[in-house]
This record gives structure tokens, sequence and C-alpha cells, in this order.
């Protein structure tokens, strides 16, 4: 009996040049054709850019007015005397510090500068107290009431919108000898701050010798200490009266306790132990309206 033998499968035919440049052109076409449609905002995208956009410009601080500030010791505290003089001498044997000079930054916060300087053109701040003093940070003077060495209620001076601008709060307290409007630690008393017509013209000077980091963003800094730093250290070194630790914790829980006799304790922390008044003040006129803030 035969038998047929099958022959094994050969290669696959090749194809044709015909098939090949057919499939060549169709993948030619496909890429070609999803590179038209992806986007032209894709494809012609610029690089992304390594520069920070630039920093806002400082604070204008130039110095457009000078103002000076004596200071002096009074041995005995302050004592009313029978005069017609509605600013008598309080304090017939003081015994002079020295003079601060202070340059205001008019450009930066104008309604501040323009109050302050009317206080200090006006005598208002004559005859009164630095009330508070917090050592190695700033004092505070200009505190109103109708006490001896208190400020008497200024009239004339505009309102001082700048209290509530962001802007006015962008100095910080970073050195020495820094003019500040005084809003976080103001203390005047409650009667007045109730006057439809009160006007805010308690102010401090930072005494160092480091920032007062605390103070930044809640008071408006608008000026500086050209002259008489000495003097601010004189003030600086005078002490205080600071109750104990086991004191302030008693007196932490009468306020808790809603005790108002705690609040009147308070008064007197942080009151210097020597009698410490501005004895004169004034506007100092100078030749060139507007100052370097470099000047010393």
């Amino acid at each position: 009996m035969g038998c047929s033998v099958t022959p094994p499968p050969g290669p696959p035919p090749l194809l044709s040049c015909h098939h090949r440049q057919n499939r060549n052109t169709i993948a030619h076409l496909t890429r070609r054709s999803l590179l038209l449609s992806t986007p032209l905002s894709l494809t012609l995208k610029p690089p992304p850019s390594s520069a920070s956009p630039p920093p806002p410009p400082p604070p204008d601080t130039t110095i457009t007015d000078r103002v000076f500030m004596d200071f002096s010791l009074c041995p005995t505290y302050f004592r009313p005397l029978s005069s017609p003089d509605p600013k008598p001498n309080l304090c017939p044997d003081s015994i002079p510090l020295g003079r601060l000079v202070l340059g205001l930054y008019g450009h930066l916060v104008p309604l501040t500068v323009a109050n302050f300087k009317s206080m200090c053109t006006s005598s208002a701040y004559k005859g009164t107290l630095v009330h508070k003093l917090f050592p190695g940070q700033f004092f505070l003077a200009g505190h109103q009431g109708d006490k001896p060495g208190d400020v008497r209620r200024p009239s004339g001076l505009a309102r001082n919108t700048e209290t509530v601008d962001s802007k006015s709060f962008a100095l910080t307290h970073s050195r020495p000898g820094l003019l500040s409007l005084n809003l976080s630690e103001n203390d005047d008393e409650d009667d007045i701050k109730l006057d439809p017509e009160y006007r805010n013209v308690e102010f401090l000077i930072t005494t160092g010798p480091g920032p007062c980091p605390d103070l930044d963003y809640k008071n408006i800094v608008f000026g500086s200490v050209l002259e008489g730093m000495d003097v601010v250290t004189a003030i600086a070194s005078i002490p205080t009266y600071r109750p104990s630790e086991k004191i302030q914790q008693f007196n932490d829980f009468a306020e808790f306790l809603g005790d108002e006799r705690a609040g009147n304790a308070r008064a007197l922390w942080n009151k210097p132990l020597k009698t410490i008044y501005i004895s004169d003040c004034g506007e100092l006129k100078v030749a060139k309206p507007s100052l370097s803030p470099s000047l010393p």
C-alpha cells in the first residue's frame, strides 16, 4: 500500500513592496495625526520661569518732621498746687535727664504724625508722666486722665483712621528707639474712651536691647529717636514695681472670679519707682522739610 508524504510548511510569503509601503504610510499618518491633534498650547508651552515676583517696596520712612521732648526726674511725687496756671509746675525741684529728638514718618502715616506733632506744639504733653516702664522692652507716656501728670483730653485732633488700616502696621518694633502709637497696651480711663470725641494720644518708645515682637502689628510705628538714646537708656534703668509670682497668681485668680480690685492692683504694676515726666516739648524747625531716614 502506498503512502504520500506531506511536505513541511514553508515560510510565510513575503509581503510585496506595495503592502509594506501601505503599512508604513498608515503608521506615518497615524503619528502625524496624533501630533496635529495635540493642542498648540501644550506643544508650544514655554518652560517654567524660576524668577519669583519682585518684592513690594519697603515702607516710606522718610523723616518729614522733627519734634523734641525734654525728660526730667522728680524726687517727690507730683502734687497739685494752687495756681491760676492750667499747667502749674508740679515739681519745682526736678532733675533734668536730657532731650530726645524724634523724627516722624509723615509720608507713611500722616494722620498719626499730625496728631502727635499737634500734641507737642501745643505743649499738651508738657508736665505729663512716663507712667509705665517695661524693663528691657519699652516705656509708655501720654496717658489720659484727670490726675496730676495725666494728659488732658485733647481737642481739635483729626479722627485717626490709620488705626484700622493694615498698611499702617507695616513697620515692626525691631530695635531700640522706635516711636509707636500705643494701641495694644493703652490704659486710658474707660470713661474717656467711651467719649465719641476720644482721640488716642498715648505713645511708647522701645528701649531695647532687643526687638519687641509682641508689639508688632498691634501698634503703629511712626517715628524714631534721632538724638538722645542715652536719655532712653537712663529712663530704662529706673526700677519699677513688680509683684512676686505668688501675688500675680492670686491676682489672676481674683480676675477669674470677676473681682474688679484685680484690675486696680495691676494698674500699679510696672510703674517707675521714681517720677519721670516730660518737662518740655515742641517742634524743631529744619532747613529741609524732608530728611533722610539715615540720619543719626
